[in-house]
């Protein structure tokens, strides 16, 4: 295969991300989410021989491309291009600094939905019909219930291994993954003016009465200890409370609800259903729990060529690591497909000034192209 021209490859990885992150594809604008789908396919519609598939699922879009005649490819490229919310239109801009690109998105995902681009065009173009896909979806924020759990489920989609650079590092390559429960707690009482609260039963109270109660059994599971290092291995079930909220609009009135949203993470031996047993045995009676997401533990099993391909680019030994983080990966794992989750290195994720370091996106790229040339000419795929 070509080598590609190291220069003009990062001046259109820049390109691309930068031309990818000022779209606000988040998930309430469907719009935006929709014009960033255009601009994908604008980049692959080029006489490739490819066939480009949109699905849609609860009102998430994805697209699955695949050669002509291929329905499971030996290697899957996978990624999303939602991104979080954020309230200041600003953040939807792009800058290079440091060696960086900087904006909303551009390490979870837009640099690495531009580097998976660009492989695939250069894929298909130096070998029409080659089995290598591409699915990118718009749901992951959300859980991904709607986005690669449907293609998989509803839409058939299988391959030999996926690539989805969402998570880890160069040399930091994810082989577990916590799992996911988002839950929302809720109690019920009666409203009542807040100058009466004798004739109230005031379910906010009640709520935060008895949230300590499920916060101090998460404490006890990282030792008891009150501050916790980022050294520390974190292997062991973590809550967030995520945002508490009630029907009211006014001041001096007793609200007749009040719910709490919560972000648990859990490894192994823990599963969906332990972790809401004890959230209903701390709570007790008065709150109830509510499923709004459950995944289980992942064993992700990346292939162990790519683990020495990254050792041999970089230079460097790699980390095999446990993650605190979700990723679609699980739902290929479930299928037991392998997932080659690491990634360029990034920084700030979902924050101020979230950025992708340029140099790494060129090392991650070579990892990669060189995998798919010698994953696909050993199983003899075209």
């Amino acid at each position: 295969m070509n080598e590609p021209d190291t220069e003009a490859l990062r001046e259109q990885l820049i390109r691309l991300t930068r031309d990818l992150i000022v779209i606000e594809s988040t998930d309430s604008r469907p719009d935006e989410r929709a014009r960033c789908f255009q601009l994908v396919r604008n980049h692959l519609d080029e006489g490739l021989g490819v066939i480009l598939k949109s699905y849609e699922y609860s009102g998430y879009e994805s697209l699955v491309v695949l050669p002509d005649g291929v329905d499971h490819p030996e290697i899957l490229l996978c990624a999303h291009l939602d991104v979080v919310e954020h309230p200041q239109p600003e953040s939807y801009r792009s800058e290079i600094r440091d060696g960086r690109i900087i904006g909303a998105g551009a390490g979870d995902m837009k640099g690495q939905v531009a580097i998976l681009l660009e492989l695939f065009r250069k894929w298909h173009r130096e070998s029409p019909g080659l089995s290598l896909g591409l699915a990118i979806t718009s749901d992951e924020e959300q859980g991904g219930e709607a986005g690669v759990c449907c293609l998989i489920k509803e839409a058939g989609l299988r391959c030999g291994a996926a690539i989805i650079p969402d998570g880890g590092a160069l040399n930091r390559i994810n082989v577990e993954e916590k799992g996911i429960l988002h839950v929302k707690l809720i109690a019920r009482g009666h409203s009542s003016h807040a100058a009466r609260p004798w004739l109230a039963e005031n379910p906010l109270e009640r709520l935060l009465g008895k949230l300590p109660n499920v916060l101090q059994w998460f404490k006890e599971q990282q030792g008891g200890k009150d501050v916790v290092l980022e050294s520390d291995s974190h292997w062991y079930p973590t809550c967030s409370v995520t945002m508490m909220e009630t029907p009211n609009d006014s001041v001096n009135s007793i609200p007749e609800t009040a719910e709490v949203t919560m972000d648990v993470r859990f490894p192994p031996p823990w599963t969906v259903d332990t972790i809401i047993e004890v959230l209903d045995d701390r709570l007790g009676e008065g709150v109830e729990v509510e499923k709004i997401i459950g995944a289980e533990p992942s064993h992700l099993a990346p292939d162990d060529r790519f683990v020495e391909l990254t050792a041999e680019v970089t230079g460097k030994p790699v980390d095999l690591i446990q993650a605190s983080g979700g990723s679609d990966g699980r739902f290929f794992a479930e299928q037991g497909i392998p997932v080659m989750l690491s990634s360029p290195e990034v920084g700030n994720l979902h924050g101020k000034d979230e950025w992708i370091d340029v140099e790494s996106m060129l090392v991650y790229y070579e990892i990669c192209d060189r995998y798919i040339g010698e994953r696909i000419q050993e199983t003899g795929r075209r």
